[in-house]
């Protein structure tokens, strides 16, 4: 479980294919780590002998998200990403998507939720998902793990607003703080 370069993973995955290891590839920003994403991430691990989750630097998350996003920085998500027992190795990239990511690894199964299908709901959307192209013309196999519905950092980000925005709103160990901040872990 350890944070690498693109350049140390590629060394690396010529050692996997030689000993026959199974690499699984997954990518996304990862914030606020839920138990989605985490349920995810062992569905994932589970098809193969090795997960890689190259993880969305802050700057292409906010081109994705938006300027607010993303909550926790770069570093911290690699750290708690870095810290699950389902992860091998995690990598932080630059682009908009991993197209260079997975064109340099070679994945023998590229994995994303069910909210990338296309109109049918089986296969990817190759328009939203370009590694997806990638991975099937080296003749990978790409797969669409269910999505937990419900379970979306995007909701858990408007859980939070709308309870600090709601009168009264929090847990009752607040009450008769007045506006003092918490600062409790």
């Amino acid at each position: 479980m350890t944070l690498l370069a693109l350049d140390e993973l590629v060394v690396l995955r010529e050692g996997w294919r030689e000993q026959g290891l199974r690499l699984v590839l997954t990518n996304g920003v990862f914030d606020l780590l839920h138990a989605g994403h985490v349920g995810y991430l062992q569905q994932a691990r589970a098809l193969g002998d090795l997960l890689v989750v190259a993880l969305n630097s802050d700057a292409s998350t906010r081109a994705l998200k938006g300027p607010a996003r993303p909550i926790t920085p770069e570093a911290d998500r690699a750290a708690v990403l870095v810290a699950l027992r389902a992860v091998d190795y995690v990598l932080i990239f630059e682009a908009p998507t991993a197209e260079v990511v997975v064109a340099a690894l070679r994945p023998d199964l590229y994995v994303k939720g069910g909210d990338y299908a296309g109109g049918d709901g089986a296969l990817p959307d190759l328009d939203r998902l370009p590694e997806a192209r990638i991975v099937l013309g080296y003749g990978g196999a790409v797969r669409l793990l269910p999505y937990a519905q419900g379970r979306s950092t995007s909701a858990l980000i408007a859980r939070i607003v709308q309870g600090h925005r709601e009168p009264g709103a929090g847990n009752s160990s607040e009450a008769g703080r007045g506006s003092r901040p918490d600062t409790s872990l």
